[in-house]
């Protein structure tokens, strides 16, 4: 009885703790519900990644370019390491006239700029509905807890059925904090997004001939 006491309030305190915001996480975001330390930026600005030359308004045309949105898909893509992108950006470039190379690379920067951009706001939005469904299964456990706490104060408690409901919630308990484990980790990703990006708009940027 008493561990079973020791557990229900344990129980309701990681409950908690897991559903308010940190605050120094509200501090740093002006989403009071976003779950994540890294600090919420919805989306980002071309001016914040690339440091070369003014793009042209023919960047825009990326995608009719049959080779430079292949290119951009693959560099793009996370399968793809940042050292094997910067490679295939080396081949492409050895492939086209010297000319063509400043208006080509700025439309690839356009392109990868674009994909990484919409992947990194899918995720954001992901996040914040993963984040949504947390703070429901919290809300579901912390009165199963007080369930499981109220039937423990009865003289008369079924002890079976005080141990059933104890069990179950111990095992949804495992499962939310499981998933509150998960979410740690894919909080990561839209910052891994933004250095990715980061790293080949500079490789871009160093590419393009200085005239």
């Amino acid at each position: 009885m008493k561990r079973l006491k020791i557990l229900c309030r344990g129980f309701i305190a990681l409950l908690l703790a897991a559903a308010s915001p940190v605050p120094a996480f509200a501090a740093a975001n002006t989403d009071p519900d976003w779950p994540c330390i890294q600090r919420k930026v919805p989306q980002l600005s071309i001016a914040q990644v690339w440091t070369g030359p003014d793009l042209p308004e023919n960047a825009a045309k990326w995608a009719d370019d049959p080779a430079i949105s292949h290119l951009a898909t693959e560099m793009a893509a996370r399968r793809n390491t940042v050292e094997d992108a910067q490679k295939l950006l080396a081949t492409y470039i050895q492939s086209i006239p010297r000319h063509e190379i400043n208006d080509k690379l700025m439309q690839l920067f356009q392109g990868i700029f674009e994909k990484l951009n919409w992947e990194r706001q899918q995720i954001i939005s992901g996040i914040s509905r993963y984040a949504a469904k947390q703070r429901d299964m919290a809300a579901d456990l912390r009165r199963e807890a007080q369930k499981v706490d109220a039937m423990r104060a009865k003289p008369d408690a079924d002890q079976a059925e005080l141990t059933k409901h104890n069990d179950r919630l111990t095992w949804e308990t495992r499962i939310f904090e499981e998933r509150t484990q998960s979410l740690t980790y894919i909080c990561e990703v839209p910052t891994i997004l933004e250095q990715r990006l980061y790293k080949l708009a500079n490789t871009i940027s160093q590419s393009i001939i200085k005239e």
